[in-house]
């Protein structure tokens, strides 16, 4: 066999071999893939269900205890120990969360590691039922901590003008 064809039958096996590890590594079928889309979509809903149910502990066991995110809220970012101060903020003065609508946009799974982009209207209801609708883009990163996800970190973004512009809406 010439040394030609030996640098290309090396070059071939070695580029095969990385294609088969970098499978491997990964570890994910298409499956498994779709699987964990519909379980992080679930927990999303979970999550908002906890939040108008006003279930503090379901809650507070979504998210991964080095969690660190943003929410619009805040003027700084915060840690696990802060995620339900919106919520009692607002339950406090005796208003209940109502989710009006919730619209998935992407996710993203690499590994262990995904990332979840959606838009949520929501509203803060008074006794009479009486709130103001807000909309907010979330941004939402989840790591696979054993068999269950948790969200490790986060971004939320108040809706804007701008904002509304750029989803075609005026």
């Amino acid at each position: 066999m010439s040394n030609y064809r030996r640098v290309l039958v090396w070059s071939v096996m070695a580029f095969l071999s990385a294609g088969a590890y970098s499978a491997i590594s990964v570890g994910k079928t298409p499956s498994q893939v779709s699987d964990n889309k519909q379980t992080l979509w679930n927990l999303k809903h979970k999550y908002w269900r906890s939040v108008q149910e006003n279930d503090l502990p379901s809650y507070r066991n979504l998210w991964h205890k080095d969690f660190l995110g943003w929410p619009s809220v805040s003027p700084m970012p915060i840690c696990r120990d802060h995620i339900t101060d919106w919520i009692i903020s607002q339950t406090s003065k005796g208003l209940t969360p109502k989710v009006i609508e919730f619209k998935p946009a992407e996710i993203q799974i690499t590994g262990d590691v995904a990332v979840l982009y959606y838009w949520l209207t929501y509203a803060w209801l008074d006794k009479d039922g009486k709130g103001a609708p807000h909309t907010l883009r979330v941004t939402h990163t989840w790591l696979k901590d054993g068999k269950d996800w948790r969200i490790i970190g986060g971004n939320v973004h108040a809706r804007s003008r701008q904002f509304a512009e750029v989803a075609g809406e005026r």
